[in-house]
């Protein structure tokens, strides 16, 4: 059975939602990895999970990018450039929000730079933002649609679930070893087996290096 291709973009399904997203993360993470090694000549792993290359911002970034500037794709630019400046800053600073009051730390800091709300956000990467909704819409947005749309459905439904699976517990498994390595950092000597393959494994140092040299803000 193969599913019919969408070519609407207010009409998209789950399943095209969770390719977005997938494929988004993926290319986000290595984005971030290209730039990290080309401004501070070191590679930092950006996934938000301790397995495989997610990164969750790029991966929710293209689907709420994908949602609300899909209703606009017959908008000019400037419309498109400002609905997009103000979507990817509240996604942004929430982003930030969200790790710091949930895991204790502090992801990205922007406090040293021109026009920023609390370090979360700035000006410049907001108007990064409002340039790349013109890119996403205009070019981005319709070859995501039609690569997935050549997908099969039923082999990539099967994928779906089974990645979506592997999320579940490498998120589970995000949360053990962040919950660990603050035990670590206080001194707590591992219980089990299981926690001396989190420090030896996800420990400190592999967390440090995932969330961009910011674990030792932790208070």
């Amino acid at each position: 059975m193969k599913k019919e291709s969408v070519k609407n973009f207010d009409k998209l399904t789950f399943f095209h939602i969770f390719y977005i997203f997938l494929i988004g993360s993926i290319v986000g993470w290595f984005v971030e990895g290209i730039w990290s090694l080309g401004k501070r000549h070191m590679f930092y792993n950006h996934s938000a999970f301790v397995l495989g290359h997610i990164d969750l911002v790029y991966g929710m970034a293209s689907v709420i990018l994908t949602l609300v500037l899909g209703k606009l794709k017959k908008c000019n630019n400037v419309i498109i450039f400002l609905v997009s400046f103000v979507v990817g800053s509240v996604l942004e600073y929430a982003a930030s929000f969200g790790m710091e009051k949930m895991f204790g730390f502090i992801a990205w800091n922007y406090s040293s730079k021109f026009m920023n709300l609390n370090g979360r956000i700035c000006l410049v990467y907001s108007l990064f933002w409002g340039i790349l909704g013109i890119i996403w819409v205009r070019l981005i947005m319709p070859n995501f649609v039609k690569l997935i749309n050549k997908i099969d459905y039923q082999q990539g439904k099967k994928f779906m679930y089974i990645a979506l699976a592997f999320l579940a517990f490498d998120g589970t498994l995000t949360l053990v070893a962040i919950d660990r390595a603050k035990d670590y950092e206080k001194g707590i000597a591992p219980q089990n087996k299981v926690e001396e393959c989190l420090d030896k494994y996800f420990g400190v140092d592999y967390l440090n290096n995932m969330y961009n040299n910011r674990w030792g803000k932790i208070e």
